[in-house]
């Protein structure tokens, strides 16, 4: 997949000022943005999120998920180290779309959890794929990272796109009552790398 870089931005955030870029895939099926702090080096492992969208969590700070809570986690985390950045993926619900996780959290209330709504809907558990994203690292020079994840997948596909994963960062946010059930579906189900659950 080829990935071209469409835009190049200052952000200035509370935790520091990031370069913001725009990324596509072509064809032009997908886009990713990138939060870049301080000047990637080849010879590191650069500390990378590859941060799925979530807008329930990431801008209404729903308690149904953690998401929101990763976000800014993460991106404390590299304004405290000054470099590092954050892939923010254009994937919502696990790949499948926003009126779909929707619909999936409709099934959620009526008692399926969270795999098992996709899953009823007619998707994969976690529809995702990385390939856009390993080509941003790329795009920035960088083939070894200290990934922050709790998801294997996402090193997996790293992997095997040629990112050498030096170091797994844990990212986990302690349970609260409304994250609980959907954090040990995480871990039983997906695989999620939990030690909290």
């Amino acid at each position: 997949m080829k990935t071209t870089k469409v835009a190049e931005t200052s952000l200035p955030t509370p935790l520091g000022t990031f370069r913001l870029f725009g990324f596509q895939s072509e064809p032009k099926t997908e886009n990713v943005l990138a939060l870049v702090m301080g000047k990637p080096n080849p010879d590191e492992a650069a500390l990378v999120r590859i941060h799925s969208q979530c807008l329930t969590g990431d801008v209404f700070g729903s308690e149904r998920c953690d998401c929101g809570d990763q976000l800014h986690f993460a991106l404390s985390t590299i304004a405290e180290s000054g470099s590092g950045l954050l892939i923010y993926q254009l994937q919502e619900g696990r790949g499948i779309g926003l009126m779909n996780k929707l619909l999936a959290y409709e099934l959620q209330d009526s008692g399926h959890d969270t795999v098992e709504a996709n899953e009823h809907l007619g998707f994969e558990a976690d529809h995702r794929n990385y390939d856009l994203c390993a080509g941003v690292l790329r795009h920035f020079g960088i083939t070894r990272v200290r990934l922050m994840t709790n998801n294997p997948q996402k090193f997996d596909a790293l992997e095997a796109a040629g990112i050498h994963v030096v170091e797994r960062v844990p990212i986990e946010i302690p349970p609260s009552d409304g994250t609980k059930e959907y954090l040990k579906t995480k871990k039983a189900k997906l695989g999620h790398l939990l030690s909290n659950v």
